[in-house]
């Protein structure tokens, strides 16, 4: 990675927590009768996308491996999250300490084996636990607090509904498969994936476009929990395919180009000779990322 640059650097002697104190100073200053008229109106709801939008420029620098940008980019979402809990703190509902406070206990309870207490040899404790261990511990704790969250209905309660829909499926297959009720192996989803793509042509073949639109979502659905099954992040796993057909498309342009052509003028046999050479040439990209864990 690239390293920042900051030509705006607080004096060394701050410490994150002044830091941090500055900008949620800012943030109620702007949010005040002398502040900022844009800021003022804005809601939760109005500051949903603005949430959304920080959050996936953070994943594109990672995905660039630019910290410069991505020192930005968490700065911007930090400042979201700032917002956000500045609306909260001013219709009472809980303030940015409040969250900090929720998420330090969270971490705290959730790891018995490094903040010891009698929790630690009741979770089968200590410090040499090995990832998968930890991860289990962290599931069965999460349970036992999911069990008793009075609000939580049924057991897919909790699951946010804006995560983006492949993520979701496989977060709906996670919870599921918590009691038992999943596949046994990989190869068994791969047979229903086979199954769903049987049922998608019979759609196809109806010409009725709500049938064919709900197979569509089967297979999607299905196809998203075999990537959980193999461990693999269903959009991390997609996001690689995107940016590879891109790079590949773009590839194509260039070498069209360069022999005076564009994409209009060129035949589909032409795009497709391309395409075969583009794909001889083009390193082959890793896949996307493992999958380790379910929802916090």
């Amino acid at each position: 990675m690239t390293k920042p640059t900051d030509t705006h650097q607080p004096p060394a002697a701050d410490t994150a927590g002044d830091r941090f104190e500055r900008l949620v100073d800012i943030m109620r200053t702007l949010r005040s009768p002398d502040g900022c008229a844009w800021d003022r109106e804005q809601t939760l709801a109005s500051l949903r996308p603005f949430v959304l939008e920080e959050a996936y420029e953070v994943v594109d620098a990672i995905d660039r491996g630019d910290a410069g940008a991505l020192c930005d980019e968490l700065g911007d979402l930090l400042l979201e999250a700032v917002f956000v809990a500045q609306i909260c703190a001013e219709d009472g509902a809980f303030t940015i300490a409040d969250a900090a406070d929720a998420i330090v206990a969270k971490l705290i309870r959730r790891h018995p084996h490094v903040f010891g207490g009698g929790n630690a040899e009741a979770e089968g404790g200590g410090r040499d636990l090995s990832p998968a261990e930890v991860k289990e511990q962290w599931e069965r704790i999460k349970a036992r607090e999911r069990s008793a969250t009075p609000e939580r209905e049924t057991l897919l309660d909790g699951i946010p509904e804006a995560l983006p829909s492949l993520l979701r499926a496989s977060r709906i297959g996670a919870r599921t498969a918590n009691v038992g009720f999943d596949w046994d192996e990989p190869a068994a989803v791969i047979d229903k994936v086979d199954e769903e793509m049987a049922e998608l042509r019979e759609a196809v073949e109806s010409a009725d476009a709500a049938h064919i639109e709900e197979e569509v979502g089967d297979l999607l659905f299905t196809v998203a929990n075999l990537a959980r099954k193999l461990r693999i992040d269903p959009e991390s796993a997609l996001r690689s395919a995107n940016g590879k057909f891109t790079r590949r498309f773009r590839a194509i342009e260039q070498r069209l180009a360069a022999r005076g052509r564009s994409l209009h003028e060129a035949t589909a046999a032409e795009l497709e000779h391309e395409w075969q050479e583009v794909k001889g040439t083009l390193p082959k990209e890793a896949g996307g990322k493992r999958q380790e864990a379910e929802e916090t």
